[in-house]
């Protein structure tokens, strides 16, 4: 299928974008939605991960600036954390161009429903906050740096595997979790746009209206966070969690063939 950008397309994507960001700034997984519409549209695989990320950068940073503003996120002690998975993704971003990563497309849907059943069944899941594990320095160079290199070098999920490190390993609340992870996933979202952008993959167009859809999407659902906390945190990421690792396994094998 061949790219060509109609009206009716932008306001396709339009739509699709602003559901992800609305997914995204709550749970993560909007990529489920933004890539397979992208290559729906006739875009090759890696102009399509590249336009993906540089709509996904309009949700992740709307949520981020809303988070900051209402005072649940700061920056200046975040500062080594943000730096930290900017450097990560940069590298993974670079890596993977090197590296197969096809063991990690068997070991990821796994890792998926991990994450999912946690959510589901951990006791330490609240809106309080606990006893942190790391410090914020540990927690730059170790969880920080670590998923920024998986978002550059694979990419789905990110938002949820911040959010699973803000809450196991910093002791932080649901909300605050999800409100520190979408801070991380803007910085790692940047890095790999900049690479994606050297390699004149960005279709930048469709990318710019997918962007304000992204926007208006991540907006509304970080609303959705302040006001509602783990009462739709938990069920979404769980959700997310699940579909991402059918989408990911049906990528595999060919799922259809069994029924």
């Amino acid at each position: 299928m061949s790219f060509e950008l109609t009206y009716e397309l932008i306001a396709i994507l339009f739509t699709v974008a602003v559901m992800a960001g609305f997914i995204d700034a709550i749970a993560g997984g909007g990529g489920l939605l933004t890539i397979p519409a992208l290559m729906w549209a006739g875009l090759p695989p890696t102009a399509a991960l590249a336009t993906n990320k540089l709509q996904a950068c309009g949700g992740s940073f709307f949520a981020s600036l809303y988070f900051i503003r209402k005072g649940m996120v700061s920056l200046t002690q975040m500062k080594l954390s943000i730096g930290c998975a900017f450097i990560g993704s940069a590298l993974g971003t670079v890596a993977v161009q090197l590296i197969d990563a096809s063991v990690l497309q068997l070991v990821l849907p796994f890792l998926m429903l991990t994450i999912g059943g946690y959510f589901l069944f951990s006791k330490k899941i609240s809106e309080e906050d606990k006893q942190q594990l790391l410090t914020p320095t540990v927690f730059g160079f170790t969880a920080a740096l670590g998923v920024g290199f998986y978002d550059g070098f694979f990419g789905p999920g990110t938002g949820s595997f911040f959010a699973l490190a803000f809450v196991s390993l910093a002791g932080f609340g649901l909300a605050k979790a999800t409100a520190h992870a979408k801070v991380l996933n803007f910085s790692t979202n940047i890095a790999s746009l900049i690479f994606f952008a050297l390699g004149g993959k960005v279709v930048w167009l469709l990318g710019a209206f997918m962007l304000v859809g992204q926007a208006l999407g991540a907006t509304l659902g970080s609303r959705m966070v302040m006001s509602k906390g783990s009462k739709i945190i938990k069920p979404l990421v769980v959700t997310m969690s699940i579909a991402m690792s059918v989408k990911l396994l049906s990528d595999q094998y060919d799922l259809t063939a069994w029924f």
